[in-house]
């Protein structure tokens, strides 16, 4: 079974939760509403990717970074491309599409 790693920074306690972009360094950025006590936020950003990705939470986890906010996720069962593809359309589908810039 395949897994890859994706590059992600998170902004705890947002109002909103959801994929923002992709940073100039290619880390995708995102939101989520958990606040980062006890890994809650990261307990919410597997749940996050799962979802947008069509896949279990058991399959996404936070391999590195759990009290950063630049984290490594780790990803089962899916190759780099149908990542990248999977992460395009749901970025396309929350209108969010360019990059921001820190």
């Amino acid at each position: 079974m395949s897994s890859v790693r994706l590059a992600i920074r998170v902004q705890p306690g947002a109002k909103r939760a959801g994929l923002v972009g992709f940073l100039a360094d290619g880390t995708l950025k995102l939101r989520v509403m958990a606040p980062a006590l006890e890994g809650r936020a990261n307990q919410a950003v597997e749940a996050l990717l799962a979802e947008l990705l069509g896949l279990s939470k058991s399959q996404v986890r936070v391999a590195r970074g759990a009290s950063s906010r630049t984290k490594q996720v780790e990803i089962e069962g899916i190759t780099r491309e149908t990542l990248d593809r999977r992460l395009a359309a749901a970025l396309g589908a929350e209108g969010t599409g360019s990059a921001e810039r820190e």
